[in-house]
This record gives structure tokens, sequence and C-alpha cells, in this order.
């Protein structure tokens, strides 16, 4: 996955005096998707809505997508309407399913290595955060359980805005 992630040029000069979270918000995302085993390429843009609790979980999110054609040109276009390109995220991603779950191990290109787990449908006995974190704790992957919501987006941006 190739995700280009743009922001209004306005929030250029802001940049120093926002959070991550503050700027990604703002942020359009234009990605490119390959699927090495089924050779399924797809290219889309991106906007997420996501809502926060005070400690920063994740309580609800959606994305809004637009299939394309072209990522240069989907670039070139935001550019014309004065987006500024602020990061591109690289990773190889490799997906297992386990019970209603999709995890996800993400190899960032220079940065970190992740887990991502995601539910497959619509399971009526994961209704809350709690429940959510519980199952996966069930599932006895050994891992740090002490931040659910590592947001792969705001480690990047943030390593970005420190320089």
């Amino acid at each position: 996955m190739n995700d280009i992630f743009m922001i209004p040029n306005a929030l250029k000069t802001k940049i120093k005096d926002l959070t991550s979270r503050e700027i990604l918000k703002q942020a359009i995302l234009i990605r490119d998707i390959e699927d090495q085993i089924s050779d399924d390429k797809t290219k889309k843009i991106t906007f997420k809505k996501k809502e926060f609790s005070k400690d920063g979980d994740i309580l609800s999110q959606e994305a809004i997508n637009c299939d394309i054609l072209n990522i240069d040109e989907a670039v070139n276009f935001f550019q014309a309407i004065h987006y500024y390109k602020i990061m591109n995220i690289k990773e190889r991603d490799i997906v297992y399913g386990k019970n209603d779950f999709e995890i996800a191990i993400k190899d960032i290109e220079d940065g970190d290595n992740l887990i991502e787990v995601e539910t497959v449908s619509n399971n009526v006995n994961i209704d809350t955060i709690e429940k959510l974190k519980t199952q996966i704790i069930k599932l006895q992957i050994p891992v740090d359980t002490s931040n659910f919501f590592v947001k792969k987006a705001e480690i990047e941006l943030d390593k970005i805005i420190k320089r």
C-alpha cells in the first residue's frame, strides 16, 4: 500500500502549532493498493472521519472513498486546488483472518512494524470499544496491549513535524 497524505496549503504555516491529529483531520489520502496474491490493484481517494474519546481511543470511524485511475493525476489535481503533499507512507501488509477479525501485520517502510485488528462482520457481541479490547486480548497475540489505538499516520507525521 502506498498512502499519499495531502493537506490544504493553508495548514503549512500552522503545522508547528497543531497536533498531528488536528492536521490529519483535514488530510486527503491518495491510495495505491496492490494485492500481490490476487494481483488486484486499487487506486482511490480517501477521506477519513474519526471520533475520539478523551483518552485517545477511536470511538468510531468511517471512510469516504472515490475510485480513481491514476495516482499522479490525483496528486496534480489536489495540488491545483491548493493542497500540499505532507507525507507518503508505504507499507507491506500480510493479513490473517481469525474468527470475526482480520489481523494485518504492517511493515512500514522506514518506520515501525504494527499490528492492526479489525472486525470483519458486524458482530452484535462486540458493540463497544471495551468488548473489542477484551476480544483482542483473548486472541493472545503476543503484543503490547497498553495502547490499542496506535495511529500509523500520527506516528509518521509526528516524525516529520519534529524535523
